[in-house]
């Protein structure tokens, strides 16, 4: 029997990808959950499995080639085994919904034999698309949103024919303006979702932000003096890594900073965990791995994992699951030479620290004028969650922190 394997709804909201690679070629036999293809979505690039054993009868779309979720991408079966037309439009089969009376208002929530998840229903309620006039695409003839929005898409174009408007043809843009010659660059993939994502956060949650300076004088020493330890470990040791576990400290004395707002349950959610994203540029747009569980990591162990996890979102390797769960951010554009900023908080989170360049500046010490390391700080946070008395007080821990790094456990 021959398996017509889509492209799966791999959640978060995606709804297509490119394939970038793939790791067979027709005719080639595979094994059930062997990897077959390299998928570039908006936010990583991940390995698709082989839902079945069998040789590959034929690859449906090519590398580099866009593909949606509810897609075929490949066909598998036995060797020698033909696809018939049949085969390849035979659409998965969904379960009958039940007929309702005319004077029964339809509840997406409660439709009896529709798959879909809370988010493809509350986007179709969202927009008045009844789910029992879909035919599913995802696993099980489950619908995704992939589904809804194509038929939000068919509704729009029904209307627009019913009024006599003509489909107007697509603009032809040009590699120049009035001034001068351009460089068009398409705004889609990852740099489209942080865009979107960073609008989202900007314009939905009521930002306020806090700046002020850290002495890392102490914490400069003291990190000299661990290189040569965490050398010979073969881990490099960064600031980041006295950073993040300095903020883990502090959010343990300051528990609604490490919070955030749920708009659908209209609660604040005071996570009990320390998963602490940090920002890293890759050519595709700024990725947030995530270091889960930082409080019961030491300083080595906490560097060791910021290295791989950066390593990986650069060579775009990472993988989804790496990526999900903050509680906290850090963004560090100190490296560049910045020096203030305001973060945007990222989704999932109520607060995010930026930190800025390192200056030698003179202070006074004792009376006495002396040459000090000076960290910049910028902290945003959603002031729905919490107000800037608290945010002060975090701050103030952690500069305590900083300064003080032999009390970073």
């Amino acid at each position: 029997m021959v398996t017509a394997f889509r492209f799966p709804d791999v959640g978060e909201g995606i709804t297509d990808g490119v394939i970038k690679k793939w790791l067979v070629k027709k005719g080639v036999k595979v094994k059930k959950d062997e990897n077959i293809a390299q998928v570039e979505t908006d936010k990583a690039v991940v390995e698709i499995p082989s839902p079945v054993a069998g040789h590959i009868l034929k690859i449906n779309v090519q590398q580099n080639k866009k593909v949606k979720v509810g897609e075929v991408m490949v066909y598998i079966g036995k060797k020698g085994e033909k696809i018939t037309d049949l085969e390849k439009e035979k659409p998965e089969k969904t379960k009958e919904p039940k007929k309702e009376s005319k004077n029964t208002p339809k509840d997406n929530k409660k439709e009896p034999g529709v798959l879909a998840i809370l988010r493809v229903r509350k986007l179709a309620e969202n927009n008045s698309v009844d789910l029992s006039s879909i035919k599913g695409t995802g696993h099980n003839g489950s619908i995704t949103e992939w589904d809804v929005l194509n038929s939000i898409k068919g509704k729009s174009k029904e209307n627009s024919d019913s009024q006599g408007e003509k489909e107007s043809k697509p603009k032809v843009l040009t590699k120049y303006d009035f001034y001068g010659h351009l460089e068009r660059i398409k705004y889609e993939g990852t740099r489209k979702v942080i865009g979107e994502n960073m609008v989202k956060s900007r314009f939905s949650s009521p930002h306020a932000v806090l700046m002020d300076d850290a002495d890392v004088t102490k914490l400069w020493e003291l990190r000299e003096k661990e290189k040569i330890k965490a050398k010979k470990k073969r881990i490099k040791l960064t600031p980041l890594t006295y950073i993040l576990k300095a903020v883990v400290e502090a959010l343990k004395k300051n528990p609604i900073v490490n919070s955030a707002f749920d708009e659908e349950n209209q609660t604040i959610n005071v996570k009990k965990y320390y998963n602490i994203g940090f920002a890293v540029e890759t050519d595709a747009g700024l990725l947030v791995p995530v270091v889960k569980g930082a409080e019961k990591k030491n300083i080595y162990a906490i560097a060791k994992e910021i290295e791989i996890l950066a390593d990986k979102a650069r060579k775009r390797k990472i993988d989804l699951e790496e990526m999900k769960g903050n509680s906290f951010t850090i963004t560090n554009w100190g490296y560049l030479g910045g020096t203030y900023g305001v973060p945007i908080i990222n989704p999932g989170d109520g607060a995010i620290l930026g930190t800025g360049r390192v200056k030698e500046i003179p202070r006074y010490i004792d009376g006495e004028l002396k040459p000090r390391q000076i960290m910049a700080l910028s902290i945003s946070f959603d002031h729905r969650v919490m107000d800037g008395a608290v945010v002060v007080k975090f701050l103030n821990d952690l500069k305590d922190y900083l300064e003080n790094p032999t009390k970073i456990k």
